[in-house]
């Protein structure tokens, strides 16, 4: 039988065995987000191909499978391989607005029964109900990214009108589409976005801001990992060298 001081040692060898990815410390409260937004912006435009590369790197790091394609118009081929390798028909997508492009027309042609997300909030709770658990039948679904973090390969997705969360969070198979323009390099850099995301005067931004970090995983209490219990077993990022929204 484990005893207590046996189960506590178990982690702390496990613990020594990951050394820290970065150094982490706070940083302060930028006083003009917004401004500071634009100027993150503008210096990363001329070096994106290094911060994609190094999102790739860490995201398969963790777990993640990169893709790349040309355009937009290549993701219903993409995501139908996908399917077809893992034997999955049903595709849950954000609605077309928020996607960049209606790609459901294209994954129907391709044999995949398609329920793309109405455009705005609803308001009965059985409609939402039922939307709810027809996410959860299906074995796919299809989202856009919001920022996409390279220094740990992480995909930050918000929740809203068109895109709700449980479409990244409850299918098997989490494909999320995206391009330079949501790039960014450090957590750092991320802070600012979300304080000018929350302004006073900043548009509604969501309920819910998810980060995810590769695939689900969870551990049992003898640190055996398992993918897919409380979220996507696999994780799909695919950047699109065109701009998504022209």
């Amino acid at each position: 039988m484990t005893t207590q001081a046996d189960f506590l040692a178990r982690i702390r060898t496990e613990m020594r065995k990951t050394r820290g990815l970065f150094a982490a410390a706070t940083a302060p409260r930028p006083a003009a987000p917004r401004a500071e937004a634009e100027a993150i912006r503008r210096e990363l435009a001329p070096r994106w191909p290094e911060t994609l590369e190094r999102f790739r790197r860490e995201f398969e790091r963790v777990g993640g499978v990169f893709h790349r394609v040309a355009a937009l118009g290549d993701v219903p081929h993409l995501v139908a391989g996908l399917a077809r390798e893992r034997e999955a028909r049903r595709v849950v997508a954000w609605h077309a607005a928020a996607l960049g492009a209606d790609l459901a027309a294209a994954l129907t042609a391709r044999g995949l029964d398609v329920l793309a997300m109405p455009a705005g909030e609803l308001g009965d709770e059985a409609e939402r109900r039922a939307l709810r658990a027809r996410i959860a039948e299906a074995e796919l679904g299809l989202t856009g990214v919001d920022l996409a973090v390279a220094e740990t390969g992480t995909l930050v997705v918000r929740s809203g009108a068109g895109r709700p969360r449980s479409t990244s969070l409850l299918p098997s198979y989490h494909v999320a589409v995206f391009d330079r323009s949501v790039l960014v390099e450090s957590l750092r850099q991320v802070g600012v976005l979300l304080e000018a995301w929350h302004a006073p005067d900043a548009p509604p931004a969501g309920a819910v801001t998810s980060f995810i970090t590769g695939p689900s995983r969870t551990a049992d209490i003898e640190l055996t990992l398992t993918r897919g219990v409380h979220g996507p077993k696999e994780v799909h990022a695919v950047f699109v060298n065109a701009d998504i929204r022209g």
